[in-house]
């Protein structure tokens, strides 16, 4: 009987001690590397809101589960806490795996080799061995466990563990929320949403991305503006074709062309001029008659598009429809751009329509805001991206006796470029948010990903460096990501994270 004893005696404190030093690495390893342990919460798909205050309390909690756990007077307490505490990982591992958005990597410390299974398998080996000392602690504070007392031990038990999991549970659900509709500034970095495909040497800086369709890539070249070089998404099967026309009669300034099958579209603001062509023999059969003066022109199909000019009122940026086949050819929705400043730059951003969701979409460079709009100008919603600038910082000045504004101050963009596929809004942010880290900033352009029917936001990745540190513009489509950086055209391939929320 001594003997059975004292096996139980030494089982409870092998166990104890395997706790002690578990947590006690664990809280260690943290401490020595407390700002990527905070960064790695922080990316969490479920704690990512709380990351700030859960870091410590996490190494907290596990060094004083590993002091109880020494003292005889609390050794039970501790056995309790640790069971507890070891549930709630093991709740956490099994929601990130099953009903995670996406599946982060691994943790650091003693568990960085595993894969999430194992983490849960070991996790759950720990859960039953404190289980099995809880019994053995009663049992050696008490000769005779009764029915009774052993009742009392199961329910406490399974208390405890229940709580653990609605605890986590809550905080899942709370975070979620928070994070795709009142971000605090926390990116979400799923693992590889769009993966590097190809890249190609344009040679020259003077490319533009016209368009994409036919599974072909166009580019336009504001040197050479009578050209137009495609290539398949593969970036092979390359194709310069020569536009047709008599451009004698027109003073043209600055020629961009636009791609939207079957057409392709030229024009210039400052002429101002519209021009529509068919692309099977790049050859202009119709000049849309009385387009206003514009500084940002989007075609919406055959006969219509999105334009931004000036207002008589300060030159400040408004937007408009132009049809060419309607009796008034052109109106202006004066309300959506909404001025915080000069209403000059600080309305200044990106215009683009989404063939598919039928709508248009203006971003705001110097602020974090963005609006969608109807194909005839009709408000449909204003939104947020997750960075905090809400008011632009700008200093504008008078130039030529009150005529001519300019920036007196450096600007600081905030969404420098964007592109739209279905409704997904694709944003190029300049701004670092919380827990990110700085190496990746350094080397890559930063994607946010946001749904225009929720208007939520729903993830990051990178774009890497190439040659050059400049991404001058980029398209998105239902399968790929084509960006121009400095010379080199870059193509990226979206995966199952990103297609399935186009689709």
């Amino acid at each position: 009987m001594n003997l059975n004893k004292n096996i139980k005696i030494i089982a409870l404190k092998i166990i104890c001690l395997l706790y002690v030093m578990l947590f006690i690495y664990a809280a260690t390893s943290k401490i020595l590397d407390f700002e990527n342990f905070e960064v790695q919460l922080g990316q969490s798909p479920l704690l990512s809101i709380y990351a700030s205050w859960i870091s410590w309390l996490v190494i907290t909690i596990e060094l004083l589960i590993a002091v109880a756990l020494l003292l005889p007077k609390s050794q039970l307490i501790g056995l309790y806490a640790a069971l507890g505490l070891m549930t709630m990982f093991s709740a956490y591992i099994f929601i990130i795996l099953n009903f995670s958005s996406f599946i982060p990597c691994s943790c650091g410390g003693i568990l960085e080799k595993m894969s999430w299974n194992m983490h849960l398998i070991f996790n759950c080996t720990f859960i039953a061995l404190a289980l099995f000392a809880i019994v053995l602690n009663k049992r050696q504070n008490n000769k005779k466990t009764t029915t009774l007392a052993a009742t009392g031990i199961v329910k406490l038990a399974v208390g405890i563990m229940t709580c653990s999991i609605l605890i986590v549970l809550i905080l899942f659900l709370s975070s979620e929320n928070i994070i795709h509709h009142n971000n605090p500034f926390i990116r979400r970095y799923p693992n590889h949403p769009a993966e590097f495909s190809n890249t190609i040497d344009l040679k020259h800086h003077s490319y533009y991305i016209a368009g994409y369709t036919n599974n072909r890539i166009y580019l336009g070249n504001y040197q050479y503006p009578m050209y137009v070089l495609s290539l398949d998404q593969n970036l092979k099967n390359k194709k310069l074709d020569k536009l047709h026309f008599d451009a004698k009669k027109i003073p043209f300034q600055s020629i961009t062309i636009s791609v939207r099958e079957p057409y392709f579209y030229l024009s210039d603001g400052n002429v101002p001029v519209l021009l529509r062509g068919d692309m099977k023999n790049w050859t202009i059969t119709r000049e849309l008659n009385s387009v206003p003066y514009f500084t940002r022109l989007v075609p919406i199909d055959s006969s219509m598009a999105v334009f931004r000019s000036n207002n008589s009122k300060k030159l400040a940026n408004v937007l408009g429809i132009y049809n060419a086949d309607a009796e008034q050819k052109t109106t202006y929705s004066r309300e959506l751009l909404q001025s915080r400043n000069d209403g000059i730059f600080d309305t200044d951003g990106t215009l683009l329509y989404s063939e598919t969701a039928k709508k248009i979409v203006y971003l705001y460079y110097y602020r974090n805001e963005f609006m969608t709009a109807e194909k005839n100008g009709k408000l449909i919603t204003r939104g947020h991206t997750i960075d905090t600038i809400s008011h632009p910082n700008l200093k504008v000045s008078l130039l030529k006796d009150g005529k001519q504004y300019a920036m007196s101050t450096p600007s600081f963009v905030v969404n420098a470029n964007a592109a739209v596929v279905s409704n997904l809004l694709f944003v190029h942010s300049r701004v670092k948010g919380r827990y990110e880290n700085k190496k990746l900033w350094d080397k890559s352009f930063i994607i946010d990903v946001y749904n225009l029917k929720n208007h939520s936001y729903l993830l990051s990745f990178p774009l890497f460096h190439t040659s050059s540190y400049v991404l001058s513009s980029f398209v998105t489509t239902d399968t790929h990501l084509y960006a121009i950086i400095g010379k080199d055209l870059v193509v990226y391939e979206f995966k199952k994270i990103i297609k399935d929320q186009i689709n």
